[in-house]
């Protein structure tokens, strides 16, 4: 068993690398160990996990199912270990963590910073990106995601609120004009997200009741920096998250409209795959997460 458990970790080294002789410099092995330990696992199994070619490897089918559980299970030797030995050991290993652009440069990035000087021993690996990747067959130990969770295979945590607010450049108001009132908003123009055909803004009046806004829309862009930036020019009324305008409101870039008005809170969640065992090292990240941004965020208070 221990014997498979090393070729596991070989296999799992190999994958990762991309090649044999990555693999062999990065685990200080001969390449022709690494080869014969590869052979080994895939006579053991009966199944060919690796096509192979001089400069590099490719899974199949097989060897792509055998990874996934491969990583698996050395996490679990791994978490075992930790808590068996010493509570105050180090987090060893690979974090590949999935960040959604915006939220993760601008908020995310000093709170890894912080908790990789807490474990220096962690090597991290960060997907910046605002699409939805599959995160086993990705290989990602956890992602972080705003709004509305779809895929009810996954475990979840919320790790902070986040608003949305309406804002437009105290130049646009002072040719525009300031909208006081539902009809006034919508001769306005907003500054809208490209993947969104809509228009439309989902309000709730002062009363509780759900009101939508039907607005024109000139100007569009997939980046809510963008967005924040062409209103902060006076082109016209953005609704955005909180953590993107947080600074424009506070410096008076931009100003707050219909502040009588609400808009559902959405969350954001730390997920991760379900998993029997799960690693210290993905535990100690999300709790850490949850804990730097806290129940009220300093965004919320813009």
């Amino acid at each position: 068993m221990v014997g498979q458990l090393e070729n596991m970790q070989i296999f799992v080294s190999v994958v990762e690398a991309g090649s044999i002789t990555k693999a062999s410099e990065q685990l200080n092995l001969a390449k022709s160990a690494v080869s014969k330990r590869l052979l080994d696992t895939e006579q053991l199994l009966g199944v060919k996990l690796l096509n192979r070619t001089t400069r590099k490897s490719s899974l199949t089918e097989a060897g792509n199912l055998y990874y996934l559980k491969s990583k698996q299970v050395l996490e679990q030797v791994e978490e075992i270990n930790f808590e068996v030995s010493s509570s105050k050991a180090q987090l060893k290993g690979s974090l590949k963590v999935s960040v959604p652009q915006s939220f993760g440069l601008s908020h995310l990035m000093p709170a890894i910073e912080c908790f990789l000087s807490q474990h220096s021993e962690l090597n991290i690996d960060l997907d910046f990106g605002d699409r939805v990747v599959d995160l086993v067959e990705h290989g990602i130990d956890v992602a972080v995601r705003i709004g509305h969770l779809k895929d009810s295979s996954l475990k979840a945590k919320i790790i902070a609120p986040v608003s949305h607010i309406i804002c437009a450049s105290p130049s646009y108001i002072e040719k525009q004009g300031m909208p006081t009132n539902i009809d006034a908003l919508k001769k306005h123009c907003l500054l809208r997200y490209s993947q969104s055909t809509l228009c439309r803004l989902d309000l709730i009046d002062p009363e509780g009741k759900p009101v939508s806004v039907t607005m024109k829309s000139n100007h569009s862009a997939n980046s809510g920096e963008c967005l924040r930036d062409l209103a902060i020019a006076g082109h016209g009324v953005v609704n955005l998250p909180k953590f993107i305008v947080w600074q424009a409101i506070k410096n008076a870039s931009l100003t707050p409209l219909m502040t009588d008005y609400t808009q559902p809170q959405m969350n954001i969640y730390v997920v991760y795959p379900q998993t029997r065992f799960l690693p210290q090292k993905v535990r100690h990240f999300i709790d850490y997460i949850a804990e730097f941004f806290g129940k009220h965020p300093y965004w919320e208070d813009c």
